[in-house]
């Protein structure tokens, strides 16, 4: 075991992170942990609510505009039907009368499309490298999780057939396989805990051997509840290799019990030795850097 961290950025453990030599499976997020195909996608979903929810008296935009997002974001993980579903049920407590949950999500993919379609051509017609869509140095972490012979597995709440396409176009998939998942219409039949519990069943192993990556404090979570690692990828999505940790999201996903929190990627091969065993851990410390460019 070496001692020489050589963090380039922030990396911050929790006072309880103890390595796991034996891990041998890891769980990624999609949005926001991996890809940023959907980078702002909040703004897109809280001016709808906000739009959609009855004003009660004295009631600004912007108070329906913090409420919206506080119930966003409790969610953000989980099938987008969930926050629908919870749109309806504010809209109903405030005396009006809901759609079905369906139709608002289908009204936020609506428009969520026109903020991410030129992304989406640009990946398809190569104006757009697929590096540039993914949180930064994620692949090489990718890469060396496979080099290891470590089995990877993805899992969204965006609905299945986004995510494979999406994790195509960025050339996510030869490191996932088959072992890619997102909603389903039958959302009760889709959950990120449900994806834990096959991965420790099919493959017979306790939850000590999983290790997860994510944005959102569902994954986390879950990750924690199973016995699990968790590594909370507190992304600054619209600043993408600034090195900044969103604040939002790391006091959240330290709430929920992650381990260690990053900013992104550029320190994730020598955190995964620490995770690992193979190098000893500043438990408890933030490790700070000078900036650094990420070009």
């Amino acid at each position: 075991m070496t001692h020489d961290h050589g963090f380039t950025g922030l990396v911050e453990f929790s006072p309880g992170f103890a390595p796991r030599p034996g891990i041998t499976h890891v769980l990624f997020d999609f949005d926001g942990t991996l890809s940023l195909i959907r980078q702002g996608w909040p703004d897109v979903m809280v001016p709808m609510f906000a739009e959609m929810l009855p004003p009660l008296p004295g009631e600004t935009e912007d108070d329906r505009r913090r409420l919206a997002f506080e119930d966003i974001m409790r969610l953000n993980g989980k099938q987008t039907i969930y926050q629908m579903i919870q749109l309806a049920e504010r809209i109903k407590e405030r005396g009006g009368h809901p759609k079905d949950p369906l139709w608002y999500k289908h009204e936020y993919l609506r428009r969520l499309d026109s903020r991410i379609k030129d992304r989406i051509a640009g990946l398809k017609n190569g104006s757009i490298k697929p590096d540039d869509l993914l949180v930064y140095r994620a692949r090489p972490l990718l890469e060396e999780l496979c080099r290891r012979g470590l089995k990877l597995h993805l899992a969204s709440g965006t609905d299945v057939q986004f995510v494979k396409q999406e994790a195509e176009l960025l050339g996510l998939t030869p490191y996932f396989g088959p072992n890619i998942h997102g909603a389903l219409d039958d959302y009760k039949r889709f959950s990120k805990q449900l994806v834990i519990e096959a991965i420790l069943r099919d493959y017979k192993i306790p939850g000590e051997k999983l290790l997860s990556f994510g944005d959102g404090y569902v994954e986390i979570q879950n990750t924690k509840e199973a016995g699990g690692l968790a590594v909370a990828v507190a992304s600054d999505e619209a600043h993408n290799g600034s090195g900044r940790m969103d604040e939002w999201k790391r006091q959240r996903l330290l709430g929920v019990g992650a381990d260690v929190v990053i900013p992104d990627f550029r320190d994730a091969i020598l955190l995964l030795r620490i995770i690992l065993g193979e190098v000893e851990c500043p438990v408890g410390k933030v490790v700070p850097a000078p900036t650094v460019s990420n070009k």
